[in-house]
């Protein structure tokens, strides 16, 4: 009943409540609607769908593709503003601790920022790359292996701008680059739930990475364990390293659906 009489107040903003509700309309099974879709599952009129969208277009949050529209990358930027009101840093940072103790190695954890990925924690053990590691460094996430979980879970027609857009020009004699072979691995790592690179980003430095989502399955961040590459790095990887990151990763879930209902309300 409140929530009804404030709709009918002077401070509502009707068009921002419809064009979010153009936003909230796009999912897993529609990740590609038409603007009839659109305006079926919204209860609006065509024109005031196709308002919304040509200016979510306009601002870089929806693309099209004939009769189609998707969500960029760029819709990453309003879930981004929500991590940050949670402190995803400081709820991670405990679990990131114990995570980089068991397996000695460094842990960190990223986000999807456009083209590359951004680090908002870390914790170091030994420093392994030959460039400088820490909150707000920033790393081509083609190459990465938190870049391709975070670009994993995106849906198919914001990977294909995505890839369509960004650069992918080798790193290392082994990076991962073109763009059809890119694609392959990134569903890959989709399917299998875990991003394992060697020597891609530089030589002689692996890594492993598993998503962080939400309670609706979103991909929200990356958390990855680092090492120096040597014979049967990957062994270790697979083996020992992959089964503590993702009880780390499944602990900060769980931290963070602890918190959303507080954040929420």
């Amino acid at each position: 009943m409140v929530r009804a009489r404030f709709e009918e107040s002077p401070d509502f903003v009707q068009s921002l409540a419809r064009g979010l509700g153009v936003i909230r309309s796009f999912d897993e099974e529609h990740s590609s609607p038409t603007l009839s879709d659109l305006a079926e599952r919204t209860g609006l009129s065509r024109a005031t769908v196709r308002r919304s969208l040509l200016t979510l277009a306009h601002l870089g949050y929806v693309g099209q593709k004939g009769r189609q529209f998707f969500l960029t990358p760029r819709i990453l930027e309003l879930g981004f503003g929500y991590l940050s009101s949670l402190g995803l840093p400081e709820l991670a940072l405990p679990s990131m601790e114990t995570l980089a103790r068991r397996v000695d190695e460094s842990c960190s954890l990223t986000v999807l920022d456009d083209t590359d990925i951004v680090y908002v924690a870390r914790v170091p053990v030994r420093r392994i790359m030959a460039i400088s590691l820490g909150v707000g460094a920033r790393l081509p996430a083609f190459a990465a292996s938190m870049g391709r979980v975070l670009l994993a879970g995106l849906p198919d027609d914001a990977l294909d701008e995505w890839l369509a857009r960004a650069p992918t020009r080798p790193l290392t004699p082994h990076t991962v680059h073109e763009k059809g072979a890119l694609r392959a691995e990134i569903l890959r790592v989709r399917d299998q739930g875990h991003a394992l690179v060697l020597q891609e980003i530089e030589v002689g430095l692996c890594s492993i990475a598993v998503p962080l989502r939400d309670r609706q399955g979103r991909t929200l961040a990356a958390l990855n364990v680092g090492m120096p590459f040597g014979q049967g790095v990957r062994e270790r990887a697979l083996k020992e390293i992959l089964p503590a990151l993702r009880e780390a990763g499944q602990a900060i879930e769980n931290a963070i659906v602890a918190v959303a209902p507080a954040v929420e309300g």
